[in-house]
C-alpha cells in the first residue's frame, strides 16, 4: 500500500467521520455548534495541554487549527494501521473489518486513552461510536480500492 493511499485514506475518512458525526450531533438534541467547538478544545489539549479545555466555547481559530491537525494526523496514523487489515480482502470483508476496527478504535480512544487524556470522557457515546465505525469503514473503502490491482 503506497503512503499516498494512505494519506488520502485517512484525509477522506477524517472528513466522512467528522460530517457523521456533525448530521448526528444536528439531528440529536446536542447543542450545536458548541459541541463541536468543545470536541475542538478536547482534541487541541492533546499537543497543547489541558489549558485549552478552559477557552470559551465560542470558535477560536487557534483550537480549530490545532485541533484540525491532531483530527488529520492520526486518522492518516490510524488509516495506517487498518491498511494491513484490508488490501488483500475483498470489498465487502474489507468493509465489515473496517467496522470492527472503528468500534474498537472507539474503544482505544474514548476508554483506554481516557487515562492518559480524561477529559474525553465527556465524548463517550453512540454519536461518537457512529462517527468511529464510520471512519473505519470510509478508511476501509478507500484504503482497499487504492489497492486494487489494475
Amino acid at each position: 500500500m503506497s503512503a499516498r493511499s494512505i494519506v488520502l485514506a485517512g484525509i477522506v475518512a477524517g472528513v466522512v467521520s467528522t460530517l457523521v458525526q456533525i448530521v448526528l450531533w444536528v439531528l440529536s438534541t446536542d447543542p450545536f455548534p458548541a459541541i463541536l467547538f468543545r470536541d475542538a478544545r478536547l482534541a487541541a489539549a492533546i499537543v497543547a495541554g489541558p489549558s485549552m479545555l478552559q477557552l470559551p466555547e465560542a470558535s477560536n481559530a487557534y483550537v480549530m487549527l490545532i485541533a484540525t491537525v491532531v483530527h488529520f494526523a492520526l486518522s492518516i496514523a490510524f488509516a495506517a494501521a487498518l491498511s494491513a487489515l484490508v488490501v488483500r480482502c475483498s470489498m465487502p470483508q474489507a468493509l465489515a473489518r473496517g467496522a470492527v476496527f472503528g468500534a474498537a478504535l472507539y474503544g482505544l480512544n474514548l476508554h483506554l486513552m481516557t487515562f492518559a487524556f480524561p477529559w474525553f470522557e465527556v465524548s463517550r457515546g453512540a454519536i461518537t461510536l457512529a462517527a468511529h465505525v464510520a471512519f473505519g469503514v470510509s478508511a476501509a473503502a478507500v484504503l482497499r480500492r487504492a489497492g486494487r490491482v489494475p
